[in-house]
C-alpha cells in the first residue's frame, strides 16, 4: 500500500511537487560567493561571568551526542547569554552555519514555525528564494537544505513544544533552545538555570563597575543574584558616577526601586498569563520562602488538585521555581525575591490582606500539629516540619502581630501562635519567644480572656527563668497566680505555684521551692490533673537532687515514672528514666545509672525524640567516663554530638564537645581536649547562655589545672565565679569556690584554700546542698592531712562520711573512707587503717571505679 498524497487548494499533489522542487533546488547549489555561510549568532556579552559548571556539563553532553539542548529559566536569569557562549564554543564543530532566531515566546504574536523555517532556508538559498505555499512543503525543504550540513541553530525565547518540534534539524546539525516555559522534546537535554552563585554575582558587578568594591556582596544579595538585575544595577552606578554605592543600596531597600531593575523582564511573562493565573501568582507573594502544594492551596483556598494544576502552569512559565525532593517525587516551590516584589505589586490591598490572613492561619495550625506530634514523642518529625517551614511560620506570626488590632480573628491567631510551647522552646531563643508572648498578651487582653492571660504570663515566666532572670520570672509567676485566683481557676493556680517553686530552687532557696512543689502536687491531686501530678513528682525529685539528697529524689522520680507509665506518656517515661539514671550517677552507682540511661535511650529512639537521645548519650558517656571506660565514653559523646548537629541542637552540641574535651584530656591528648572545650565555650557565648558559659570556664580551668598551669586555672575559675554570682546560681558558686580551694591547696597556699572551702561550706549549708557540703568537708580533711594534722583530718572526714551516708553518695563514701584510712595509718593505727581501706575497696569494686587499683596498691604496700 502506498501513502495517499496530500493536495493543495488547486488539487495538485503536494508531496510529489515538494520532492521535485527540493530535488531541483538541491541539485543546483549556488556558489559560496553568492550565498556565504550563515554566521548570524551574536557575540556573547564581553563581561559574561560564571556558569563554568553548566558550560562544562553541556559541552560534555554535546560530546556524547546530545545535539538538542534546552536552557530554561525565569526572565533575566541569563539563558540567552549562556546560549551565546555555548554557540561560540561549539561553532568550530559546525562549520556549515550558525543560525539565530528570536522566537518571540514572550510576545502575543510568536514567530510561527514556517516563518522560522523560511528564515533558515533563505539563509542558504538567498533572500528571494521561492518557498512552498504549504507547511508540509516548507518542512521538507527545511530538512533538505540542512541535510548533510553541520550547522548549529539557536532558537532564542521559544514559546512552546509545538513551536519548536517541527524545527528539529536532521542528523549532523545541533539545536540550542532558550525558553522561559518548560516543555519536553524528543532527545532534548534540559538545563534549568538558577541565579548566579554569590562569588560569580560579585564578579559580574565588579566587571561592569569596579567602584562597587566592598559593597559587592550586599548589592548582589539585594539583586537576588539575578543576572539582569545585577547588570542593570551595576550599569546605573557606572553611568552615574555622582551616585554613591551606599546611597544606591539604601534606595534599593524600597521594593519599588528594586522592581525598576526587572520590571520589563517580568512584565512580558506576566502579561501572557490568564487573569486568574495572574491573580493566583500575585497571592503567592505572601510566602517569604519556599512552600509546598498544601500551602499554596491554603492561600488560594482551593483543593490540592486545582492548586497543583495552577502551580504547574506557573512553573512552566518559570515564574515559580520547583525544587524536587531527594526521592524525585514531590517537592517545594519558591518565588525569586525580585519575582516576589513584582508579584506583590499587582493585587489590591484587600486581596493581600486575605492572603496574609490565610497564610498566618495555615502556619499557626501547622505549628500546633507539630507541637502535638512533639508531645506524643515524635520530636524528629515535628522538628523537621517546623525547620522546613520556619520562615513561613515566622512571617505568619509577624503578620498576625502587625494586624492584631484589626479584628478578633487575627488577634486570636496571634495568641494561638504562642501555644506550642514544647516545639517553640526548641526553635526560639527565650528573648525572641518573649517578643511573641508580648504580642500575644496584647491580643489576649483585647479578647478579654483572663484565663488565656494567666497562661501566657506563666510562659513568659518560663522564658525569663531560662534566661536566669530569676527575680523577673518570679514576678511573672506571681502575676499569673493572682489572675488565676481572681478567676477561680485551680488548675492554673497549681501550675503557677509549681513554676514559682522552680524559680525559688534556681534562686537557691530549695526548701521554699519544695514547699511550692508540694502545694502544686496537692492541688493537682484535688483537681485530678494527672499530667500536673507527674510534673510535680518530677520537680520534687529534682529539688531533693539539688539539696544533695539523691536517695529521696529517687523516690519522687519513681513516682513520676509510675504516673507516666499509667497514662502512657512515653516522652515523660523517657525523661524520668533519664533522671533516675542521673540520680544513681550522683550517688556514684555508675553501673545502675547506665542501666537506666539505656532504658531511657531505647524510649528516646522509639519515639524519635532526638533531643532527649542526645542528652542521654552525653550522660551515658559521663557514666562510662566515671568507671574508666574512656573509649566507650568517647563513642557516646560522639553519638550525642552527631545527633545534636543533625537536628541543630546547640545546647546538646555544646555539652558533647565539652565532654569530649574532658575525655581526651584523660587520654593525655591535651591540645585536642582543650580545643573541644573552647568550642563549647564559643557555643555558650553564641547562645547567650551565661550558665553554660560559666560551666565551660570551670571545665577549662580544670583542664589547665591538670596541666599544672595554675595562673590560667585561677583566672578561668574566677571568671566563672563572677558569672554564677551575677546570675544567682548559688550551687555552682559553691562548686567553683571548692575548685579554687583545691587549686590553692595544690600550690601550697593552704590558708587561702581553707578560706575558699569555708565560703563554699557556708553557701552549701545555706542552700541545704548536702552532697556538695560532704565533698567540701572531704577536701578540708585532705588539706589537714597535708598539714600533717591527722586527727583533724579524721574529724572532718567523719563529718563528710556522715553526710554521704545520709545522701547515699556511695562514691563519696568510698573516697572519704580511704582518706581516713591514710590518716589512721599515719597515726600508726594499722588495723583501723586497713579496715577502712578495705571498705573503700569494696565500694570501688561494686561501682566499677578506677580508684580500686590505687587502693589495692596501698593495701599491698601495707601488707594488709
Amino acid at each position: 500500500m502506498t501513502d495517499a498524497p496530500n493536495f493543495d487548494q488547486k488539487g495538485q499533489s503536494v508531496t510529489n511537487q515538494t520532492n521535485i522542487y527540493a530535488e531541483k533546488m538541491v541539485s543546483q547549489p549556488c556558489s559560496a560567493s553568492a550565498f556565504p555561510i550563515p554566521q548570524q549568532i551574536p557575540i556573547y556579552p564581553h563581561d559574561f561571568t560564571g556558569r563554568e559548571d553548566e558550560i562544562k556539563i553541556l559541552l560534555e553532553q554535546f560530546g556524547q551526542g546530545a545535539t538538542i539542548t534546552g536552557l530554561r529559566g525565569m526572565g533575566g536569569v541569563g539563558k540567552t547569554a549562556l546560549a551565546l557562549v555555548l554557540a561560540d564554543r561549539l561553532k568550530i564543530s559546525f562549520p556549515d552555519g550558525q543560525l539565530f532566531l528570536n522566537m518571540q515566546g514572550t510576545s502575543k504574536s510568536t514567530l510561527q514555525p514556517e516563518e522560522a523555517m523560511a528564515h533558515v532556508i533563505r539563509s542558504y538559498l538567498g533572500a528571494d528564494a521561492p518557498l512552498p505555499k504549504d507547511l508540509n512543503g516548507i518542512c521538507g525543504l527545511y530538512r533538505s537544505v540542512l541535510s548533510g550540513k553541520k550547522a548549529i541553530i539557536l532558537l532564542d525565547n521559544a514559546a512552546s513544544r509545538e513551536q519548536v518540534e517541527s524545527l528539529l534539524p536532521p542528523q549532523g546539525c545541533a539545536l540550542l533552545v532558550t525558553s522561559r516555559k518548560k516543555f519536553a522534546l524528543p532527545g532534548l537535554a534540559e538545563k534549568d538555570l538558577d541565579v548566579l552563585p554569590l562569588e560569580d554575582a560579585k564578579k559580574l558587578l565588579l566587571e561592569i563597575c569596579g567602584r562597587i568594591g566592598d559593597h559587592a556582596r550586599e548589592l548582589a544579595e539585594i539583586c537576588g543574584r539575578l543576572p539582569i538585575a545585577l547588570r542593570n544595577a551595576a550599569s546605573i552606578l557606572r553611568e552615574r558616577p555622582n551616585l554613591s554605592v551606599a546611597d544606591y543600596i539604601k534606595r534599593l531597600g524600597d521594593a519599588k526601586k528594586r522592581l525598576e531593575l526587572v520590571d520589563a523582564s517580568f512584565s512580558t511573562s506576566y502579561d501572557l498569563l490568564t487573569p486568574e493565573l495572574q491573580r493566583l501568582w500575585s497571592l503567592l507573594s505572601v510566602f517569604p520562602a519556599d512552600f509546598d502544594l498544601a500551602g499554596a492551596a491554603a492561600i488560594w483556598e482551593v483543593d490540592e488538585m486545582p492548586a497543583e494544576d495552577a502551580l504547574g502552569e506557573l512553573i512552566r512559565w518559570s515564574l515559580v521555581d520547583f525544587l524536587p525532593d531527594a526521592q524525585g517525587e514531590g517537592g517545594r516551590c519558591r518565588l525569586h525575591d525580585l519575582a516576589r516584589d513584582f508579584a506583590s505589586s499587582w493585587p489590591n490591598s484587600a486581596d493581600l490582606d486575605l492572603a496574609g490572613y490565610r497564610h498566618a492561619r495555615y502556619y499557626q495550625e501547622m505549628l500546633w500539629k507539630a507541637d502535638n506530634l512533639f508531645l506524643q514523642g515524635d520530636a524528629s518529625s515535628s522538628l523537621k516540619q517546623v525547620t522546613i517551614d520556619w520562615k513561613n511560620i515566622e512571617a505568619g506570626q509577624k503578620w498576625a502581630s502587625k494586624n492584631k488590632f484589626k479584628n478578633n480573628n487575627i488577634a486570636a491567631i496571634c495568641v494561638d501562635f504562642v501555644h506550642s510551647e514544647s516545639i517553640l522552646y526548641s526553635c526560639l531563643r527565650p528573648t525572641k519567644y518573649i517578643q511573641w508572648l508580648e504580642d500575644a498578651l496584647d491580643s489576649v487582653r483585647l479578647l478579654n480572656d483572663k484565663r488565656g492571660e494567666a497562661i501566657i504570663i506563666n510562659i513568659m515566666g518560663n522564658c525569663y527563668l531560662d534566661l536566669f532572670e530569676i527575680n523577673r520570672s518570679i514576678e511573672y509567676y506571681q502575676k499569673a497566680l493572682d489572675v488565676s485566683r481572681e478567676i477561680g481557676d485551680k488548675i492554673i493556680e497549681g501550675h503557677s505555684i509549681g513554676n514559682l517553686g522552680s524559680a525559688y530552687c534556681e534562686l537557691g532557696d530549695v526548701l521554699l521551692g519544695i514547699n511550692h512543689f508540694q502545694k502544686s502536687l496537692d492541688i493537682s491531686l484535688e483537681t485530678k490533673d494527672i499530667k500536673a501530678q507527674e510534673l510535680s513528682y518530677g520537680n520534687l525529685g529534682s529539688a531533693y537532687d539539688h539539696l544533695g539528697d539523691p536517695s529521696i529524689s529517687l523516690k519522687y522520680y519513681e513516682q513520676a515514672l509510675k504516673v507516666s507509665q499509667e497514662i502512657s506518656d512515653k516522652r515523660g517515661e523517657g525523661f524520668h528514666l533519664f533522671n533516675l539514671g542521673h540520680a544513681y550517677f550522683k550517688l556514684g552507682e555508675s553501673h545502675k545509672a547506665i542501666k537506666y540511661y539505656e532504658q531511657a535511650l531505647n524510649i528516646s529512639r522509639e519515639i524519635k525524640n532526638f533531643t532527649l537521645e542526645a542528652d542521654i548519650q552525653n550522660s551515658l558517656g559521663s557514666a562510662y567516663h566515671l568507671i574508666g571506660e574512656i573509649h566507650k565514653a568517647i563513642k557516646s559523646f560522639d553519638d550525642g554530638l552527631n545527633i545534636s548537629r543533625e537536628i541543630e541542637y546547640k545546647r546538646g552540641e555544646g555539652i558533647s564537645v565539652s565532654n569530649l574535651g574532658r575525655a581526651y584530656l584523660e587520654l593525655g591528648e591535651t591540645q585536642k581536649g582543650i580545643e573541644y572545650q573552647k568550642q563549647s565555650l564559643k557555643i555558650s557565648c553564641e547562645m547567650e547562655d551565661k550558665a553554660g558559659r560559666g560551666k565551660d570556664l570551670v571545665n577549662l580551668g580544670i583542664s589547665h589545672m591538670d596541666l599544672g598551669q595554675t595562673k590560667e586555672t585561677i583566672n578561668y575559675f574566677e571568671n566563672a565565679l563572677k558569672i554564677f554570682q551575677e546570675i544567682g546560681d548559688k550551687y555552682s558558686e559553691a562548686d567553683v569556690l571548692g575548685n579554687l580551694g583545691a587549686v590553692y591547696h595544690d600550690i601550697g597556699q593552704l590558708f587561702v584554700a581553707i578560706e575558699c572551702y569555708e565560703q563554699a561550706l557556708k553557701i552549701c549549708r545555706c542552700t541545704k546542698n548536702k552532697n556538695s557540703e560532704g565533698n567540701i568537708l572531704g577536701n578540708i580533711s585532705q588539706l589537714f592531712f597535708n598539714l600533717n594534722e591527722f586527727s583533724k583530718s579524721i574529724e572532718y572526714g567523719e563529718k563528710s562520711l556522715k553526710i554521704h551516708l545520709q545522701t547515699g553518695n556511695i562514691k563519696g563514701k568510698g573516697i572519704v573512707l580511704f582518706n581516713m584510712g591514710l590518716s589512721f595509718h599515719k597515726l600508726h593505727q594499722g588495723d583501723k587503717a586497713s579496715k577502712l581501706a578495705k571498705e573503700a575497696l569494696a565500694i570501688f569494686e561494686q561501682i566499677g571505679s578506677p580508684y580500686a587499683d590505687e587502693v589495692r596498691k596501698v593495701l599491698a604496700k601495707w601488707n594488709a
